[in-house]
Formats: C-alpha cells, structure tokens, sequence
C-alpha cells in the first residue's frame, strides 16, 4: 500500500501512515517504523534510540468518529533525569482513541461558548478530508508513554557523585527534612 503525501499545511510527521477514512480496512493495521524514522522519532523525543516499535490498530466506524484501539510495544533508549546516561525502556501501552471529521467539530463563532469535555474528548484527533494521518497519532502515543522523569541504574551514583546525598542517605527533601528533625 502506497502512502500518500502530508498535506502541506502540516508539518511532516516522522511517522507518517496515512489511512483512507471510508472504507476503513477491516484487517487491523500494523505499524512498523523503518529505520530512519525510529530514529527521527529518537530525536524528536529527546532519546537515545528507539530500537523498535509496533503498534496494531484497529479500526471500526462510529456515528461520529472513527474509533482506533490496539496496543503500542516499543524498546527505547531513554535518557536519565538524573545522570543523562541512556538506559533500556520497554514501553507496553493501550491505543484508545477517536478521529473526527473536522467538518463534524465546527463551532460557531462565539467567543462566550463554554464547551464541557468528557473523559474520551481528550483522545480525539480531528482530520480533515478523506484520509487520516494513524502513524502521527502512534508516534503521539509513544511521546505520553514515555516518563520524562524515569532514572536509570546509575541515578544514585550520580546523585553521590555531583554531592547531593551521601552514600546510605535517603534522598529527596522529604528525607531531608526527616533527618533535620531527628537531629533535634
């Protein structure tokens, strides 16, 4: 299957697997990244490798959207928030999420309208026209999968190492307004 162009009014995604809104593929799709574009996603995220992805989805028509569940597996290289060092993640997360036909979200132009939003509102992706783009919404899964504050094996080293705790101190300032109070 060929992929067709973005359009040009967005940016290109790293990840780009355009699908056909109507008539959807009945066999769920799998996405695989080649390469070049695990290791544009990488840079994009601040990692030091995303060794490999997949992600099956699939997809079933709604009366208003164009539901998308399946699951995510990925094996990146994060960086640690503490020592910069790159260590192993394995990533296991759900795809629940719902394309909506911007023509379908028009609204009027008030400025004073109050929208309520319900829990599955903040997994919609709008699109327009014919096509949808599902290799850009599994790229933005994999971004919220990934924990921006995940220490690596080498975080209480680095923590020793630059002064912050002493060897067999806990750390974090919980802890240290714990030991303060014992000193009294």
């Amino acid at each position: 299957m060929s992929v067709p162009p973005v359009p040009s009014d967005l940016p290109p995604s790293e990840l780009t697997r355009m699908v056909k809104a109507r008539p959807l593929p009945a066999a769920p799709i799998v996405i695989e990244p080649t390469t070049a574009e695990r290791a544009a996603l990488a840079a994009r995220f601040g990692l030091g490798a995303v060794q490999a992805l997949r992600a099956e989805v699939a997809l079933e028509q709604k009366p208003s959207a164009i539901r998308a569940t399946g699951r995510l597996q990925a094996q990146i290289m994060q960086p640690c928030a503490v020592s910069g060092e790159d260590f192993p993640v394995a990533i296991d997360e759900p795809v629940d999420l719902r394309f909506v036909d911007e023509s379908a979200h028009a609204l009027p132009d008030d400025d004073a309208i109050e929208i309520e939003l319900e829990a599955d509102d903040c997994d919609e992706i709008a699109f327009s026209g014919d096509m949808f783009d599902l290799g850009e919404a599994v790229a933005q899964t994999l971004g919220l999968a990934i924990d921006p504050y995940a220490e690596g094996p080498g975080a209480d080293a680095a923590r020793i190492a630059a002064g912050i705790v002493r060897e067999g101190e806990q750390d974090g300032p919980l802890a240290a307004m714990l030991a303060a109070l014992k000193k009294d």
